[in-house]
């Protein structure tokens, strides 16, 4: 049994931070590649990731098994991974996402790895860190601001028809009570009244912009890509419509940039961007990524949530849209994740249950073959909990074996790098043997319903899909547009391989349900959006945020 550990933000408060310049360092940067806000963080500038300057490392992808609510610590192993590659001789980065307050005061907590593993300044990272999320939101809004102004506008309106806006406003909190409302209202000096609501920040298509941009140029291009709506004569409205793109660009000017910071053992890591997985496509930036791939031998990166979801839409939007080629895939189970698929309640994980875990296999079975739909090799990391017990981490290493998959257990949370240099090595073995390419599930040039059946059926399991009313007019309108081949970002629960949150384990022969596309056609995908996925979430009964307080001193206490 694993001794006790500090709590998280005790033993971020006491590490001994290095100076962001030595962290840069050990990349071979000086400081004229640096830009710091302050001690412990810098941006990166965008000339690290040119394409054609760049030797490219070793990729490998962490994903997991279908989570429970609180999530299995992808983030976790992503970094202690990192630390453990670094500690066996080899020169890696870990590239990961940003955190969203909505999960920060919600649910979830942050998004810096725990206990002997995170990165920092951990209370930094979890609530302002470098105001990329600030920027991505003040864009957002001004496209939002700048629709309204014209429909007002008497002597220079584009006659956009305000019924078929669907741009939203957006905030980086989890508010249900603004999901949908009325703006404009007060009479004719006060605007156009329209129905409209607010999405949260990582779920906006800024966000989704931002993340896919290969460079600056590419980021405004995509920025004036966005649709807006239609006409009253039925024609469509962008961005560049409105001279949209170039004060959105300028506000993410610094927001761009890569973001540098360390592991608690002192290893360089970026974060950089942060949609959601669930609702968008769930990986850091391609620029931060194709940063780390130009400075490091190996970059361990993460996509949200299961592999169903972070994990393909990584694979089929992400690095087919910028090149990428993955060397190996490490799937994060737990064995309270794969008692909770057995049929064991939450408040119930933490007692020892070999029989329900064993049933519960049948998820780690299915992303194990969603992994080799793509041509990839897997690799189990068992991330350990206090309350796991041998016998039950047997029993997964024993079906790991019988399915040929390599799998170790991984302690980063209590040890560290030292506690994942079994898995380190077993990683940077099968990314040298590398040889092969990943194929993508599907061609950009099938139609969308062909797109989302095979996503659906071969990656969900699914034995049908079929179409609201409101999907199949939206995808009409799709075909008027000339987006067929753009990718498909299906939003999906994440407690389920199926798009009933209800459905544990591997279910099947489930029908699943499309009741809407969205068009991201500046992001470069469309999303179908199943059951009752909502891009605004709200807050549980007790949220985080009621545990967070800061002292006299500014110590802050309850982040997690």
């Amino acid at each position: 049994m694993p001794k006790a550990v500090q709590s998280d933000i005790d033993i971020a408060q006491k590490a001994k931070m290095h100076h962001i310049r030595d962290i840069a360092a050990k990349l071979g940067l000086g400081d004229d590649q640096l830009e710091p806000y302050g001690k412990y963080k810098a941006k990166l500038p965008l000339a690290l990731a040119e394409k054609d300057q760049c030797k490219y490392g070793k990729l490998i992808l962490v994903s997991a098994i279908t989570p429970t609510p609180a999530g299995e610590g992808k983030t976790t192993v992503s970094i202690g991974l990192n630390d453990g590659l670094n500690r066996i001789g080899k020169k890696s980065m870990v590239v990961l996402r940003e955190p969203s307050l909505g999960p920060v005061f919600g649910i979830k907590g942050g998004a810096t790895g725990g206990g002997y593993s995170q990165l920092l300044p951990m209370e930094d990272i979890n609530l302002h860190f470098t105001g990329d999320f600030a920027a991505i939101e003040k864009a957002n809004n001004l496209l939002a601001a700048l629709i309204d102004n014209n429909l007002q506008s008497k002597n220079r309106s584009l006659n956009l028809d305000g019924r078929t806006v669907a741009w939203k406003r957006v905030m980086d909190m989890n508010d249900r009570s603004l999901r949908r409302l009325v703006c404009g209202l007060g009479g004719l000096a006060h605007g156009v009244p329209r129905e409209t609501g607010f999405d949260i920040t990582a779920a906006s298509e800024i966000m989704a912009i931002l993340c896919l941009a290969d460079d600056l140029p590419d980021l405004k291009r995509r920025l004036g890509d966005i649709f807006l709506g239609f006409t009253f004569a039925r024609e469509p409205i962008h961005a560049r419509d409105l001279n949209a793109q170039g004060a959105m660009a300028a506000l993410l000017k610094e927001a761009v940039k890569p973001n540098l910071i360390q592991s608690l053992e002192g290893n360089p890591a970026i974060m950089h961007g942060g949609p959601f997985a669930n609702i968008a496509q769930g990986t850091n930036t391609v620029i931060a990524t194709r940063t780390g791939l130009c400075l490091a031998d190996y970059v361990v990166t993460e996509a949200g949530f299961g592999f169903d979801l972070g994990g393909e839409k990584f694979l089929d939007i992400k690095c087919q849209s910028a090149g990428f080629d993955p060397c190996a895939v490490v799937l994060v189970a737990t064995v309270r994740a794969l008692k909770y698929h057995g049929g064991v309640e939450l408040a119930h994980l933490s007692v020892p249950n070999a029989k329900a875990l064993s049933r519960g296999l049948e998820n780690l079975t299915k992303q194990i073959e969603n992994v080799r739909l793509f041509h990839l090799t897997p690799i189990v990391a068992i991330n350990r909990f206090a309350t796991d017990t041998d016998e039950e981490h047997q029993v997964i290493l024993d079906h790991c074996q019988f399915m040929g998959v390599q799998a170790a257990v991984m302690e980063a949370w209590e040890k560290g790098g030292e506690g994942a240099e079994e898995l380190a090595e077993l990683v940077a073995a099968t990314a040298d043997q590398c040889t092969a390419h990943y194929k993508p599930l599907y061609d950009w040039n099938q139609s969308v319903r062909e797109k989302i059946e095979i996503i659906a059926t071969r990656v969900y399991g699914a034995a049908s899909v079929e179409y609201a009313p409101g999907a199949l007019k939206d995808l009409e309108k799709v075909k008027q547009l000339g987006l067929e081949g753009l990718p498909v970002c299906i939003a999906k629960t994440q407690s389920s391989l199926s798009d009933q949150p209800g459905l544990r384990g591997r279910p099947r022969d489930f029908v699943a349900t499309v009741r809407e596309v969205e068009i991201a056609s500046g992001a470069g995908f469309l999303v179908p959006i199943t059951g009752n996925m909502m891009r605004m979430p709200g807050l549980p009964e007790v949220p985080s945020a009621e545990k967070i307080d800061i002292d006299e001193k500014g110590v802050i206490s309850g982040l997690f």
